[in-house]
């Protein structure tokens, strides 16, 4: 099976449309970590991500009745525009599915490429339902994202590079894994040459869909997917990328979203290039490596696969990449209502730089207040300032891994009430026009809406808090209510940042 799949890869037809991306030094962050870390640069490749190989591979292998017979697929992203560039290097009509989520900035894209683009649902399962629908109406030929072997083989020709522009073979490769198509060709290739060298997976921590996988030692469908790195946020690997990763993957590394956002600041210290959540997960999986295993003096690559950011997505990876790096730290401290506390407690912090302060009167005894202090020692020098904190008898709560904190609470500060059988929720819903308004509509209809914060994160999917009136003996008719609406939430009534600045 292996020696199949290497001959497919070095037969792959990728180079009509792909380039050979560079291999770059990061020396910035080779310095921080003690290490030689070189990226792999998919990002520049035409469409801006690594997708267009094994779309191409596919496409140019279809026999000539498949070709004229039309191409297909359902993607959000990087898959669509790999099609779309194929089909118009090939002359073969390309119809691409596309949520109705999907920014205007990838819609245009496409079209751009010449692909004919229909916006159906509201995720990509929606997309991809109507995109096999048309495939039995209309007969096109579908083209598969991640689970098909000269899709996959596609995939691996940039194990195929880097073999080609290294010295002699790094310690290990970081991939991102959506699907999987892409750590499938890569490992196969990489175990063939270098069966020492290790291939290691990074994923989320919110669509952990090929560790949950390798874990359980099958495919499982995850019951959500968190929805900041979209170009991985797969509820389910692919049949062939798992089968391939369960023999040649060393171990699968989840990162979490302040992570992510310090990685891409990391690449862009680097490069001055941005990438997508997706495209620095290789480069978060790194840090955390080298950090667990107390590496040094090791030649790393990260895989670089995309740099289709939105940008009004830049401030929100900007407010979190000091977090994900621990360069920051989020603090509830409560302090007594009196003349010269607030002097006090600022002594308290020292000269530390406040990157954030949010003060809201309580009562006629204490005050609470929401504030962000840089560090330079890390993780513990927030434990230290924590500790101090707490020895001067300051109530503190750390915030610096409280979600609801960090995206709702810190722009909330300043207003309370008591308002009756009041209980907290986040949503996520789909982003698209009139989705807002479509949502308080819903939400609106039975009982009354006592808070509501949105922000507006440049992303497909909305995030709201709200706060909800439900009298007690109406409970199960809300948890009836909240499964028929169909959106992704989480219950929020118990978080402590909510006690403290917002009941």
């Amino acid at each position: 099976m292996q020696n199949e799949y290497i001959k497919k890869i070095l037969q792959a037809r990728v180079y009509d449309v792909a380039r050979e991306s560079p291999l770059e030094l990061a020396p910035r962050l080779s310095h921080r970590l003690g290490n030689r870390i070189h990226l792999k640069r998919e990002d520049l490749q035409p469409v801006f991500s690594f997708k267009l190989r094994g779309a191409y591979n596919k496409i140019v292998h279809l026999d000539e009745t498949e070709r004229s017979r039309g191409v297909i697929c359902s993607s959000a992203g990087n898959h669509a525009q790999g099609v779309a560039l194929a089909g118009k290097k090939l002359g073969i009509p390309a119809t691409i599915v596309m949520p109705k989520t999907t920014p205007d900035i990838k819609v245009e894209a496409v079209r751009g490429l010449g692909g004919e683009v229909i916006l159906h649902g509201s995720s990509y399962d929606g997309a991809y339902e109507y995109a096999m629908k048309l495939v039995a109406e209309r007969g096109l030929t579908f083209i598969p994202p991640y689970d098909d072997p000269l899709v996959i083989a596609g995939q691996g020709t940039v194990a195929m590079e880097i073999m080609h522009q290294v010295h002699e073979a790094p310690k290990a490769i970081f991939v991102p894994v959506g699907g999987g198509g892409l750590i499938a060709g890569i490992a196969l290739y990489m175990k063939y040459l270098c069966p020492d060298l290790k291939v290691i997976g990074v994923e989320p921590d919110d669509a952990p869909c090929m560790y949950e996988a390798l874990k359980a030692g099958e495919r499982v469908v995850l019951d959500q997917v968190g929805i900041f790195a979209d170009g991985v946020a797969v509820r389910q690997a692919g049949e062939e990328p798992f089968r391939i990763a369960r023999e040649f993957v060393d171990e699968i590394i989840l990162v979490s979203t302040d992570e992510i956002c310090a990685a891409i600041k990391d690449i862009f210290d680097d490069t001055r290039s941005i990438m997508e959540p997706a495209g620095a997960l290789a480069v978060a999986g790194i840090k955390k490596y080298v950090e667990r295993e107390s590496a040094s003096d090791e030649d790393y690559v990260a895989i670089c696969s995309g740099a289709n950011m939105n940008f009004d997505r830049l401030r929100h990876v900007a407010e979190r990449a000091q977090l994900g790096e621990h360069r920051e730290a989020i603090f509830a401290v409560t302090i007594p209502e009196r003349p010269g506390a607030f002097r006090k407690f600022c002594e308290a912090i020292g000269t530390r730089a406040i990157t954030e302060f949010n003060y809201r009167y309580a009562d006629s005894d204490q005050a609470h207040i929401f504030v962000g202090v840089q560090l330079q020692g890390g993780l513990e020098e927030k434990d230290a300032l924590h500790e101090k904190l707490r020895g001067e008898d300051y109530p503190v709560l750390d915030m610096t891994d409280n979600e609801m904190a960090k995206m709702h609470i810190r722009y909330m500060v300043g207003g309370r009430a008591q308002a009756e059988h009041e209980v907290l929720y986040r949503f996520e819903f789909p982003e698209r026009p009139g989705a807002l308004l479509n949502f308080l509509i819903h939400m609106g209809a039975k009982w009354n809406i006592s808070m509501f914060h949105y922000r507006n994160h440049g992303a497909d999917y909305g995030r709201v808090l709200v706060g909800i009136q439900v009298p007690p003996r109406e409970m199960e008719a809300f948890q009836c209510f909240l499964d028929e609406l169909g959106y992704v939430y989480e219950n929020e009534s118990d978080n402590p940042a909510y006690g403290l600045f917002l009941h």
